[in-house]
């Protein structure tokens, strides 16, 4: 996929000259570790296999992890991190609830100027999940275990809810970061990821699962 491979070549990039800024400005260039935790309200998006445009409803989940934070210059900051984040969504029509949890590494670029005693924090930047467990719940209770793979058979996918191992996306983030260190922080994503996987057989370029979601998250810097 083009846009994995432009997002894997920017994000060594911006290591690399991250790595060459630190070299130069050690004294001007701290860094800095992090811990962020809170609530997202998670979707699927897309199309089905008509061509129609999903409409699922939102689900509640967590998302936590650790943060790196490298100074590049005034203001400007990289914020590579580890998290778990779980997703989903509530299908419209079977009401059954799904629940995708991943490892995500996002690389945020961040701008936070001062603003009185407090900075504010703006940032966007791409994330790759690696899908790590997930379930589906029926409406009468019935609950499967999903299972990731790339490409299935027909039998298979009438089987068991099957999703692509892999997710990706982008970031958007607005918030302020307090004198003690701790942040309050608006976050968005953008699936830009196809999670549903090919079935064998079928040449179905119309159906399109993407994850996406916004949420709230309080974290605190050491």
């Amino acid at each position: 996929m083009k846009w994995i491979n432009f997002m894997a070549a920017a994000v060594v990039s911006i290591t690399a000259f991250t790595a060459k800024a630190q070299d130069k400005k050690t004294t001007s260039s701290p860094v800095s570790f992090g811990v962020r935790a809170g609530i997202s309200f998670q979707n699927i998006n897309g199309r089905d296999a008509g061509d129609n445009k999903l409409e699922n409803k939102l689900v509640p989940r967590f998302q936590g992890g650790v943060n790196v934070e490298l100074h590049l210059a005034d203001d400007f900051y990289l914020q590579p991190g580890v998290l778990f984040a779980a997703k989903g969504t509530e299908f419209k029509g079977s009401n059954t609830n799904l629940n995708l949890s991943y490892i995500e590494v996002p690389v945020n670029f961040l701008f936070k100027p001062t603003l009185g005693s407090q900075k504010l924090i703006m940032g966007l930047g791409p994330y790759v999940g690696f899908g790590i467990a997930g379930s589906t719940k029926s409406e009468n209770g019935n609950r499967s275990s999903v299972k990731f793979k790339n490409s299935v058979t027909l039998g298979e996918a009438l089987a068991d809810p099957y999703y692509r191992s892999m997710d990706a996306g982008a970031n958007l983030l607005f918030g302020v970061e307090f004198t003690s260190h701790l942040s309050v922080q608006l976050n968005a994503q953008l699936g830009l990821a196809k999670i549903n996987p090919e079935i064998e057989g079928f040449n179905d370029n119309r159906t399109i699962y993407r994850n996406t979601g916004f949420g709230l998250s309080v974290g605190y810097r050491f």
